[in-house]
């Protein structure tokens, strides 16, 4: 299999547009990372609170928001740079039947 990603939407093996999306697409990479990063400073918050550690459990409850704010907002970024590469995709092609959107 070679290098798709030039285009994220896997059209000979799915009949799902965004079948895949997330792992397919090398450039969500950085908002998955962040995301993650976001639950194990919720974790290490959580527990920092549970210890008696308001300082530190506050600010890791802040870093956790902030990542997930700064993640998710990647994410969108790039299914909206996908959303628009289909509908360009769709337009290259007019003779191959378009399914309607399912995000």
């Amino acid at each position: 299999m070679g290098d798709t990603s030039h285009d994220p939407v896997d059209h000979a093996r799915t009949t799902r547009q965004h079948a895949g999306e997330t792992m397919k697409n090398g450039v969500n990479a950085p908002g998955l990372v962040t995301m993650a990063v976001g639950v194990v400073a919720l974790v290490v918050g959580l527990a920092s609170f549970a210890s008696g550690s308001v300082a530190t459990g506050a600010v890791c409850a802040g870093i956790a928001v902030l990542a997930w704010i700064v993640g998710g907002s990647w994410l969108w970024l790039t299914h909206r740079r996908v959303r628009q590469q289909e509908l360009r995709w769709a337009e290259q092609h007019p003779d191959v039947e378009a399914q309607p959107p399912t995000s």
